[in-house]
């Protein structure tokens, strides 16, 4: 069997726990498998690259970012294979331009296109664990990319995907996928299993557990992944297509506290006013999510939506500088926003999630600002301060079912 294991910054934060994963891939191994290992960076390492640059420069280049941020990967890899080959087994740490792994051109947010599997296929033909660093590629330029944040669960699904692994394990801080953020609802359960779809919408909307584009691309794909902690033996949580239980109504509530919303007042109420706002902001690569459009009155009517956090400087400067072009008497923004969702495969087919969340929020005095819905998902944007209140209430009011 060939197992691809992906382990998170926290499970490599400092040499004991760097050797306790060089234990678990050598256990591993012994059992006759294949083994390839993905590692994030050590602990806060990004961070404090990041807070290193930051010292160096007010506005440093993308591409120099990614060139920074891609060391911290390479140490861990190397670290680790050392531990390996320290308790007496054999092992090998490749980085992104060894394997290759082939991304798009953008910086500090790219894709993965294609992986050579040739370099890791002969590693293993030769009996090695094989250790790959996580969260970056190389564009057509033979330039650094980084994939953004989480990035390294995707690198392990990839690979996954392209050696057609028999399967693939992500370690973390958690022993699973929980109802909720314990930290926020202590009474959180840990969910056995869960669909790709219900664990791509908690990725999006905020859950910390799994990066977004890694679950859509195990769906893609079809690979199974296991969320497991790199601290226990615990079983963890099983993602895939199909559930053998029948579905939870609600599976789960996540909590984002990184949107800001944004609202541009007195457009002009003719078609494509809603093309010329978000064909400006596609351009620059701006993702926006809730959207809120008026009734439009006296030819005019406004349009709120939400942004990630970091994106609103720019954006606000997009819009302002296609003012004429779109159109608009007024622009205000808050940043002290966040979103609470539920996400759960048997909303389709029950009519009143929506009322009982909805009074959940009402219950403890809490205002929605703005609401997005999907057939498995439910998102009101409320006041930052107020969102892990109503994440305990909204978990309390679908928890009692079981």
């Amino acid at each position: 069997m060939l197992i691809v294991k992906k382990f998170g910054g926290t499970s490599v934060g400092d040499p004991d726990r760097i050797r306790n994963v060089a234990r678990r891939c050598v256990e591993e191994y012994k059992k006759g498998n294949d083994v390839v290992v993905v590692l994030s960076a050590m602990g806060d390492t990004t961070d404090d690259l990041l807070e290193l640059a930051s010292k160096i420069s007010s506005k440093p280049s993308k591409r120099e970012l990614d060139m920074l941020m891609s060391t911290g990967e390479q140490v861990s890899v190397s670290l680790c294979a050392m531990a390996i080959m320290e308790m007496g087994y054999p092992a090998i740490s490749l980085n992104a331009f060894q394997v290759a792994m082939h991304t798009t051109k953008v910086y500090g947010n790219a894709r993965l296109r294609k992986i050579d599997r040739d370099r890791i296929l002969t590693e293993l033909d030769n009996k090695k664990i094989v250790l790959v660093t996580g969260f970056q590629g190389v564009n057509k330029y033979d330039d650094v990319t980084t994939l953004g944040r989480g990035g390294s669960d995707t690198t392990a699904v990839a690979l996954a995907a392209a050696l057609h692994a028999d399967a693939c394990e992500i370690y973390t801080d958690v022993d699973g996928v929980y109802t909720c953020d314990p930290r926020v609802v202590p009474n959180a359960k840990k969910l056995d299993e869960i669909t790709y779809d219900e664990m791509l919408d908690l990725a999006s909307l905020g859950a910390q557990v799994l990066h977004n584009r890694s679950v859509g691309m195990a769906k893609k794909y079809g690979v199974e992944l296991v969320v497991r902690s790199s601290l226990t033996d615990a079983p963890g949580t099983v993602v895939k297509e199909d559930l053998t239980v029948e579905k939870r109504l609600v599976s789960g509530v996540a909590i984002d506290k990184s949107p800001a919303r944004i609202s541009l007042i007195g457009l002009k109420d003719v078609p494509g006013t809603a093309f010329n706002v978000f064909n400006v902001l596609g351009k620059k690569n701006i993702v926006v999510d809730i959207i809120l459009q008026s009734i439009g009155r006296d030819g005019t009517k406004d349009i709120s939506f939400t942004v990630d956090s970091k994106d609103l400087d720019e954006a606000l400067k997009t819009l302002e500088e296609a003012k004429g072009k779109i159109g608009f008497e007024a622009i205000t923004h808050e940043d002290n926003v966040a979103k609470v969702s539920i996400v759960g495969a048997g909303m389709m087919t029950d009519s009143g999630v929506a009322s009982r969340m909805f009074e959940a929020i009402y219950n403890a005095g809490i205002n929605i600002k703005m609401i997005s819905t999907s057939e498995i998902r439910i998102t009101v944007l409320v006041d930052e301060d107020e969102a892990d209140r109503a994440a305990r209430a909204v978990h309390d009011a679908f928890n009692a079912e079981d």
